[in-house]
């Protein structure tokens, strides 16, 4: 009995030891493998999927959800989790500034407003994807080039489009010309002709105004400089080009106080042939029981703005600290990419980023602004504000300099300067 009673005890003690050498091959093993590919490895062997963190702000549609669920069905190895964020720009942008400079891992996949990508390019909160595009065969001009061109920061591409927004010249076909109609649709055609055109047609029909836009010391500032000086290319030209509007007859008195509120209640009341504005101005004529708009949709048609549109919108990058970047790259690629973003056009409305959906049928038939040649044009000429490390202080310095000049005619020379040094922060 007793010599049972020793080999029991003898047995236990083998056990033990055994399952500790186990528990120890085990814990070494979690060691070395805190790598991506071996975490990824070892949750395929368990049947399990990798989590990729998504921030983006919260959807009204149901795209991104739809989206998120098809990239989920077929996927064997991720799984997208969306963290739905605030709606509230300013707010969302902090929150996102505070994970990131955190050197948090909590995020993957982030969405960002056009003019934070520099910012958080710049901080090294993002990782550049020109080799991820170049090994997957991804060409850069299939994708929005104002959205391109926003998430490019020296040289380098580090987000593509989750769904662009683009400035518009909408005009009063009622009133223009056949003629000036094609011409406009076309895009051939410049401030100087669309200055004589406002000329031209102010005062028909009962309106007062040839052309509104904005030209308050604000954002919107900085987005119709971006515009009038062709992204900064000419900034000295366009600076007085937009002078020579600013004291034109065919523009309100109090234009240097416009937003877009002023601009979509002066064209939808029939004050103005002609306004610069965004996507939405269009809701709201196709909605005159809430807008109060008394110009009919049908009295409008749409171009292309001489130089091209300021792309607002959002896009889409990898974050630096994603332990998961193979699998969130997979996603960025899947949702900006032909079947995600025929996704978010067919089901939220939104306008695709990636080029080639402007000749689907199914998206065409999911916006009637798609129809529109005009905006087809637009949609392919975009442009980019300054890609900036510190875009609002670039912004800021770009609205105080041109409203400053645009109020007093005077000191072009140091406005031009203060745009150069703002644009090259």
């Amino acid at each position: 009995m007793k010599k049972r009673l020793l080999f029991l005890i003898f047995v236990s003690m083998l056990s033990i030891l055994v399952i500790g050498c186990s528990s120890g091959e085990s814990d070494s093993s979690s060691g070395e493998t805190d790598t991506e590919e071996e975490q990824s490895g070892e949750e395929e062997a368990s049947g399990e999927k990798t989590i990729i963190h998504f921030a983006a702000q919260s959807d009204s549609t149901p795209a991104t959800q739809a989206a998120i669920d098809t990239f989920n069905e077929q996927s064997d190895k991720y799984k997208v989790e969306w963290t739905q964020m605030t709606n509230d720009s300013a707010q969302m942008h902090d929150q996102l500034l505070t994970t990131l400079s955190s050197g948090s891992s909590e995020y993957d996949v982030i969405s960002m407003d056009v003019v934070w990508a520099g910012e958080f390019a710049g901080a090294g909160y993002i990782e550049p994807i020109d080799i991820w595009m170049e090994e997957d065969g991804l060409s850069y001009e299939n994708y929005n080039a104002g959205s391109m061109t926003s998430g490019n920061f020296k040289g380098k591409q580090y987000t593509l489009p989750y769904f662009p927004d683009v400035g518009l010249l909408y005009f009063r076909s009622d009133i223009v010309s056949e003629e000036d109609q094609q011409k406009l649709i076309s895009g051939d055609y410049t401030y100087d002709d669309l200055a004589a055109m406002a000329e031209k047609y102010m005062n028909e029909s009962g309106t007062e105004n040839g052309f509104v836009y904005q030209s308050k010391q604000y954002e919107g500032l900085t987005v119709n400089a971006t515009e009038f000086t062709n992204q900064f290319e000419g900034i000295q030209s366009g600076l007085e080009t937009m002078y020579e509007f600013t004291t034109s007859e065919f523009v309100p008195d109090d234009i240097l106080n416009y937003t877009e509120a002023e601009t979509h209640t002066a064209f939808e009341t029939g004050n103005s042939v002609f306004a610069r504005n965004w996507p939405y101005m269009f809701g709201r004529l196709k909605n005159p029981e809430e807008s109060g708009a008394t110009v009919t949709a049908d009295q409008v048609g749409i171009a292309p703005l001489p130089n091209g549109g300021a792309v607002g919108g959002w896009l889409l990058g990898v974050t630096s600290n994603s332990k998961n970047k193979e699998g969130a790259w997979k996603f960025v690629k899947f949702l900006s990419g032909e079947e995600g973003q025929k996704i978010m056009s067919t089901q939220g409305g939104y306008l695709p980023g990636y080029q080639p959906l402007l000749e689907n049928q199914e998206v065409l038939d999911s916006n009637e602004l798609l129809t529109f040649p005009g905006f087809q044009e637009a949609l392919k000429g975009t442009i980019a504000r300054p890609v900036s490390a510190e875009y609002s202080k670039a912004s800021n310095e770009i609205q105080v300099a041109v409203h400053k000049y645009l109020s007093s005619g005077e000191g072009l020379e140091d406005a031009v300067q203060s745009v150069d040094n703002a644009i090259g922060e």
